[in-house]
């Protein structure tokens, strides 16, 4: 079984072979060069000397191999590839493009045929890939198994279908719901966002000090946003800090929250208004925790989703906008849509802040509502709702309304005064000036941070979901 690298012209595939022992670029066995033997017999009859000479490869016994990016293209290559672990270095187009361009590269001679080539391979390749390498990352030793995939990403790695080993020292945390499911033995605490406080956390340090927990143990949380986010913060703080890793079990945090390393608890004043940032050693997503949640929660999820799929826009958007929900491929694309924009910005100072989409206004209803009355979910629903009219996005509002309808998310908010809830907009915790910055939208793919809103506007916004 040799470990495959696949992934566009200028994602580094050639340069990460060299460097790795026992390494086969396919392009240098075709006799001459790729940009010369395209030229010389065109496309089609190019494609069938690649096509050879990469089944040769794969069948050689060669440790590492990289692929063309077009090689992948031939059914009989995909067929071979079931045999060997299969890694996607990710590059995104602008770079891709500044790479191969001027380079001879024969398909890298117009920048629209060049993007539409990118645009039509991404789900080759990510149906392909056991492994998703992130722009960044480095590729570890570690493979995934049979039915496991594995994103390698700068701030941590995420494993898909393999649960965490116990190791001697752990100290696990969940809540009353999911610990008779999927923890037996961890930590209880109660379950929901009202619970998400300093009293909660001082009952999980006391007790992390009564069993002897050292900075050589490792808090795991399995549970959903609530857990993470209040054990996360536990072992941030802990003897200054032990590691965690997340094991999510809910949608939301399985698509957005498991990941990034923030961590905190709520005040009454404001959420998650005491925190800390501290990465994860990892995130292991087991699919079939989903299968336990109730039709509320997993709805409730679906807004992080869209929410996601809105920030990506290309293929992800266009999955969601068709009907996707929460498969597993829907949600792994979720994921690392997410931890790229983390990597470019861990400390939230920038471009992470277009993961704030909704959340402004949806924290505030949480907040103003006393964390009772809506999941955070559902708030989000709300709040990005309110974020599309204040983008002027009323077409797009229309059609994400009508998503969180088919999966009876509210569009209507109840049990909450507008007013009071333009006003605790203002404790939102990104705010650094007089004014709160707001993430509007564009279009799908186009989602950017650090708007202002005027008051007026903002109340408008929120008095119409609860007209």
């Amino acid at each position: 079984m040799a470990l495959v690298l696949i992934g566009f012209m200028g994602a580094g595939k050639s340069t990460l072979a060299r460097q790795m022992e026992g390494g086969v670029d396919t392009d240098e066995l075709l006799g001459e060069s790729a940009e010369a033997l395209f030229d010389r017999v065109g496309e089609k009859a190019f494609r069938a000397r690649e096509e050879e000479v990469v089944l040769e490869a794969l069948g050689s016994g060669a440790e590492v191999i990289a692929l063309g990016g077009g090689a992948t293209g031939s059914e009989r290559v995909r067929g071979a590839l079931a045999d060997h672990t299969v890694a996607w270095l990710e590059v995104d187009i602008d770079t891709a493009w500044e790479r191969a361009a001027g380079q001879g590269r024969p398909l890298a001679r117009d920048r629209e045929t060049f993007g539409a080539r990118f645009a039509e391979r991404q789900g080759i390749y990510e149906e392909l890939a056991d492994i998703f390498v992130l722009p960044g990352a480095r590729l570890g030793e570690e493979r995934p198994g049979p039915g496991e995939r594995l994103i390698s990403s700068p701030v941590h790695p995420v494993w898909v279908g393999r649960a965490p080993e116990a190791r001697e020292g752990d100290f696990p945390i969940s809540d009353e719901h999911v610990a008779p499911l999927h923890a037996p033995g961890a930590f209880v605490i109660p379950a929901g966002e009202k619970r998400k406080t300093l009293e909660t956390a001082e009952g999980v340090w006391r007790e992390m000090a009564r069993q002897d927990v050292t900075r050589s143990g490792r808090v795991v949380a399995v549970g959903g946003g609530v857990v993470g986010d209040l054990a996360g913060f536990c072992a941030a703080t802990y003897q200054r800090g032990i590691p965690v890793a997340h094991v999510p079990t809910t949608l939301v945090a399985q698509v957005d929250s498991a990941y990034g390393g923030k961590t905190g608890v709520d005040l009454p004043e404001a959420k998650n208004y005491v925190g800390a940032y501290h990465q994860p050693e990892a995130v292991h997503v087991l699919p079939e925790t989903l299968n336990t949640l109730p039709a509320a929660e997993r709805a409730a999820g679906y807004a992080e989703v869209v929410k996601t799929a809105l920030i990506a826009g290309g293929s992800l958007w266009e999955r969601v906008r068709a009907g996707a929900v929460d498969d597993p491929s829907t949600v792994l694309a979720c994921a690392r849509t997410k931890l790229t924009i983390v990597a470019a910005d861990e400390r939230d100072a920038g471009v992470r802040q277009v993961l704030n989409l909704g959340h402004t206004v949806g924290h505030a209803i949480e907040t103003v509502s006393g964390y009772g009355r809506y999941r955070h979910g559902e708030a989000v629903a709300l709040g990005l709702l309110a974020a599309l009219r204040l983008s002027g996005q009323d077409a797009l509002r229309e059609q994400v309304a009508g998503l969180f309808e088919a999966q009876g998310l509210p569009t209507r908010l109840d049990a909450a005064d507008p007013s009071a809830v333009a006003d605790a907009t203002r404790r939102d915790k990104k705010r650094t000036g007089a004014a709160t910055p707001f993430v509007l939208v564009e279009a799908p793919g186009r989602v950017t941070p650090g708007h202002t809103v005027a008051e007026p506007d903002l109340l408008a916004a929120v008095r119409e979901l609860a007209a």
